[in-house]
């Protein structure tokens, strides 16, 4: 069986997703801001924030976007993880759903 030669990158998220994946966006976009040489990266993360906030049940991403939020998604989990292994009760009661929220962001769209 043939290789396809372009990969779809459109995706439909639904409400919640879309909402976690733009707060993702905006914090990054909030701590690249100050520093200069972050500005090809800061446009990134800008489109992709119009994107999820303007029709999220039809977004449509570049490959340069998506590698993005794949990487900042599973940065994001490696560290809540780290994060878990270190804490008490009370903060892994709240980083355990966002953990299993990320994983199924990325499990449900951004698997190979």
């Amino acid at each position: 069986m043939s290789k396809p030669l372009f990969k779809n990158y459109n995706y439909n998220f639904d409400k919640n997703e879309a909402k976690l994946l733009l707060t993702i966006c905006n914090q990054t976009i909030k701590q690249m801001q100050t520093d200069p040489k972050y500005v090809a990266e800061l446009k990134y993360y800008e489109s992709m924030a119009d994107k999820f906030s303007s029709n999220p049940d039809n977004v449509k991403l570049t490959k340069a976007e998506l590698d993005r939020i794949k990487n900042t998604l599973q940065a994001n989990v490696d560290h809540l993880e780290k994060q878990i292994k270190k804490s008490w009760f009370f903060k892994r009661w709240i980083y355990k759903p966002l953990i299993i929220n990320y994983k199924l962001i990325l499990s449900k769209h951004f698997e190979n």
